[in-house]
């Protein structure tokens, strides 16, 4: 598939857009003046200026083409538009515009072409992106956003699956689905994709081929029984990511039924909400998006205003960032070394005395990097406590092979 070349940045991202209806979305009293629908610049009538630099900014994508088995969800984003204007601002003054809806495209194409062009922009401007879809082929315009810039990219999904489709991708080659376009993002080239985590995977669900793929790429996958009652083990790998995509079907049916290809196990509504407070946290994330909510298969508006409540928690952890990437300055943290049993490598851990957050060093081998002789992963305790009795942390030799 052919992406159209990126637009010159002296054409107006209004092109793409479509105004929100205010009227249909707001209460018949208005929104008081501490929610969020009277503190987000939403574009109703006048497209916003982004001149006045926004910290944040949603927009909706008005296309499910190629969401497989799950037509309708199109007409998400203002379905949760009316629940997130009704929540409350937390301690903090927000800076946020509300773009409205990429309508649909004449082909699909076209609408990757649009998201594509509009999420580099945002984020060239540094200003947080937030994605109401859609189908989650969309992650794939979302990925290449970070093409036009050149950019390395850590991509973490939350899904229930592998959105590794080998028998469509065989059949249909130029065709990228809500389940195959993890293919596309792979066999990318030029390939920027520098490491692909995956959340909550159900292992029914996913081939042992696909498993393989996983493994042999070095690639990070946490069954959804490692996570599910312990949030706090997402949160090194969300903090890793610089573009996320969240499948509403990662979450359990029975917390977010909107969705034709929900099941039955999955996330519960909490545990999806502590994630994307994580994601907020993250201080190298530039863009999210969250995908294949159904209002067509909504419960009075349940799922909408799970959803609304993620892009809330979300918001919170942007404005609660305590920009601790290490080492700056070197006094806010603490250095750790360690020794293998054989003495092959040392492995260095940092630790935030703000946050508590953890970080490795993980060395370019044979001084593989121009710039810097190490990369940084943030880690867990546990792969502290692991490298200190001596063995070799998973995620220390993984992230060691993909820098060779």
């Amino acid at each position: 598939m052919d992406i159209c070349p990126f637009v010159s940045t002296d054409m107006s991202l209004a092109d793409f857009f479509t105004p929100v209806d205010l009227d249909k979305l707001k209460p018949a009293q208005g929104y008081r003046t501490s929610q969020l629908g009277s503190k987000i610049e939403t574009y109703a009538s006048n497209f916003p200026d982004l001149e006045y630099k926004p910290h944040l900014v949603i927009f909706g994508v008005l296309d499910d083409r190629n969401a497989v088995n799950n037509p309708g969800c199109a007409l998400g984003p203002d379905y949760v538009r009316e629940q997130l204007y009704n929540l409350y601002e937390g301690g903090y003054n927000t800076k946020i515009f509300d773009l409205g809806n990429i309508r649909q495209g004449a082909s699909i194409n076209d609408t990757y072409f649009a998201v594509k062009t509009v999420v580099a922009e945002l984020v060239k401007q540094d200003i947080m992106v937030v994605i109401l879809g859609g189908g989650q082929d969309l992650t794939y315009a979302q990925y290449l956003a970070y093409e036009e810039m050149e950019q390395k990219v850590d991509l973490v999904v939350i899904d229930s699956h592998f959105d590794l489709d080998e028998q469509a991708d065989m059949e249909q080659e130029d065709v990228t689905t809500s389940q195959s376009y993890l293919n596309k993002i792979f066999l990318h080239q030029p390939n920027y994709l520098f490491n692909f985590s995956n959340i909550g995977h159900q292992t029914y669900f996913v081939s042992q081929e696909s498993l393989r793929v996983m493994e042999n790429l070095f690639f990070d996958v946490h069954r959804l029984g490692e996570v599910m009652g312990n949030a706090s083990v997402s949160e090194p790998v969300i903090r890793n990511a610089n573009m996320i995509s969240f499948d509403m079907g990662a979450i359990r049916s029975s917390d977010a039924a909107a969705n034709a290809n929900a099941t039955p196990n999955g996330f519960y509504g909490e545990e999806a909400c502590q994630m994307c407070r994580y994601a907020g946290f993250n201080d190298k994330l530039s863009s999210i998006g969250f995908y294949e909510f159904n209002p067509a298969y909504d419960n009075n508006g349940q799922t909408a205003l799970l959803l609304a409540e993620m892009v809330w928690y979300f918001i919170d952890g942007f404005y609660n960032r305590k920009k601790d990437f290490p080492l700056q300055p070197k006094s806010q943290y603490m250095v750790y070394k360690t020794t293998l049993k054989h003495e092959e490598h040392e492995i260095v851990f940092i630790k935030s005395k703000k946050t508590d957050r953890w970080w490795m060093q993980v060395p370019y081998p044979t001084g593989g990097s121009l710039n810097e002789r190490y990369h940084m992963v943030p880690c867990r305790y546990e792969d502290y406590t692991t490298a200190i009795n001596g063995e070799m942390p998973d995620l220390w030799w993984r992230t060691f092979q993909k820098l060779a």
